[in-house]
C-alpha cells in the first residue's frame, strides 16, 4: 500500500470515534470501532467506504440526526483532514435514503460547511447524481459565498472527470449546464478556485470542444489581469492534441512545421533512470512562427499494450527557415500515481500538433548502478 492509503488507517478511525462520541455521548459506534481491523491490502477508496459503511450502521436512523452529530462535531478542531471523507457521504448517503427534498438541500448545505475542514467535492457526486438541476442551481449560488473552500466546491464538485470521484453520467451528457459556475468563478480572487475553473475547463475538451473554444473566446474578450493563465490552463488538452482554434486563441501560430525524429541518448534506461532525448523543430513557412511544443511518452502497460501520455514541454518563436533544438529528460523514478512495466517505449515530439514520428528505446527492469 502507498502513503496515500494510509491518509485513513486505525488510528484516524480511533479519532473520528472519539470526536462523535463527544459529539454524541449516547452513540456507541461499536462497527466503526471493528473497522479499524479491516484496513490492510485496502486503498484509501475502499477505506472510505469501510468507514462510511461502519458509520451507516452505527449512526441512528434518519437525516435529521445524522446532520445533528455532524454540526456538533464541527465544533471539535480534531474533526478535520481525511477523516472527514466518509464523514460527508454519510451525510449525503441518509438525505438519499430519505427521499426528502427538504433533507436533500440541507445536506449540500452540510456539504458546504464541512468542505472547510477536507473537500465535499467527492460526496457532493451522489446529490448531484439523484437530482443533477436542484443540486447545480445550489452549487451556482456558492460562487458568490464568503468561503473560498464553498466557491471551490461549486467548481470542483462539478466538474465531469473529478479525479478519485464517482462518474456522473448527467455531467458528461449536459456540459453546457455548468458554464454559470465558470463564467461566475474563472476571475475568482483567490487562484485555488481559478484553477479549479481551469481543470473543470480542460474536462469539458473530453466531451464537447467547441464549448471550450467558445468560453475561452469569450473570456478572453473581458480579461484580468489572471485570465491568460486561467486560460491556458483550461486549454491545454486541446493544445496538446493541436487543436487549431485553441493554438490560434493562445497565440500561436505556423502551420508549416516540421519535427525531426527525436534523439534519444540512451536507448536503454534503466529502471528508476531518464530517457534523455533531443529533437529539431523547422519553421518551412515564410513567416515567424509561434510553436507549442509539447512530447508524448507511450508507455508500457501491465497487458503488454502501449498507452501515450503527452507533456508540456515549452513554446519557442521561430523565424521563417530556422529551427529549433529541444532537449528533455524524462524521468521514470517511482511516483504514486503511475505504474511502470519494463520493455519497449516510445518518445513523439510535436509542435502546434504536428508531431515526430516515434522514436523507441526499451526500460529494463534493472537497477540503477
Amino acid at each position: 500500500m502507498g502513503a496515500m492509503d494510509e491518509l485513513i488507517n486505525s488510528s484516524v478511525v480511533a479519532e473520528l470515534r472519539s470526536i462523535l462520541t463527544s459529539a454524541e455521548p449516547n452513540i456507541a459506534l461499536p462497527t466503526l470501532e471493528r473497522s479499524r481491523g479491516s484496513f490492510d491490502g485496502q486503498r484509501l477508496r475502499q477505506r472510505v467506504d469501510i468507514v462510511r459503511d461502519a458509520l451507516l450502521d452505527d449512526l441512528p436512523a434518519g437525516y435529521p440526526a445524522v446532520q445533528g452529530i455532524m454540526l456538533d462535531a464541527l465544533d471539535d478542531p480534531r474533526f478535520t483532514g481525511w477523516m472527514v471523507w466518509p464523514a460527508t457521504e454519510v451525510v449525503t448517503g441518509r438525505a438519499l435514503q430519505s427521499g426528502s427534498l427538504a433533507d436533500f438541500d440541507a445536506a449540500l448545505t452540510v456539504l458546504s460547511r464541512l468542505t472547510g475542514r477536507l473537500t465535499g467535492e467527492f460526496a457532493i457526486r451522489d446529490l448531484i447524481a439523484a437530482r443533477p438541476e436542484r443540486a447545480i442551481a445550489t452549487m451556482q449560488t456558492w460562487t458568490n459565498h464568503d468561503d473560498e473552500n464553498v466557491r471551490r466546491l461549486a467548481t470542483e464538485g462539478s466538474r465531469a472527470y473529478l479525479p478519485w470521484a464517482k462518474r456522473v453520467p448527467w455531467l458528461v451528457a449536459n456540459p453546457a449546464a455548468t458554464q454559470g459556475i465558470l463564467d461566475a468563478t474563472y476571475q475568482d480572487r483567490v487562484e485555488y478556485v481559478r484553477r479549479s475553473a481551469a481543470n473543470h475547463l480542460n474536462d469539458l475538451s473530453r466531451i464537447d470542444p467547441q464549448l471550450v473554444i467558445a468560453t475561452a473566446r469569450r473570456w478572453s474578450e473581458k480579461p484580468d489581469d489572471t485570465t491568460p493563465k486561467v486560460i491556458r490552463h483550461g486549454l491545454r488538452t486541446l493544445v496538446k492534441q493541436g487543436n487549431p482554434d485553441a493554438l490560434a486563441l493562445l497565440g500561436f501560430s505556423g502551420g508549416q512545421l516540421v519535427v525531426m525524429e527525436p534523439r534519444i541518448l540512451h536507448t536503454s534506461v534503466a529502471w528508476g533512470g531518464t530517457v534523455e532525448f533531443s529533437a529539431e523543430v523547422v519553421n518551412e513557412g515564410p513567416r515567424p512562427a509561434k510553436a507549442a511544443i509539447d512530447y508524448s511518452i507511450g508507455f508500457q502497460r501491465a497487458n503488454g499494450t502501449v498507452s501515450a501520455k503527452t507533456f508540456k514541454l515549452t513554446s519557442r518563436r521561430i523565424g521563417p527557415g530556422e529551427t529549433a533544438t529541444v532537449t528533455k529528460a524524462h524521468s521514470f523514478r517511482p511516483i504514486t500515481t503511475r505504474s511502470y512495466y519494463p520493455g519497449e517505449h516510445y518518445v513523439v515530439v510535436q509542435a502546434n500538433g504536428v508531431a515526430s514520428v516515434p522514436a523507441n528505446f526499451v526500460l529494463d527492469k534493472r537497477e540503477l548502478g
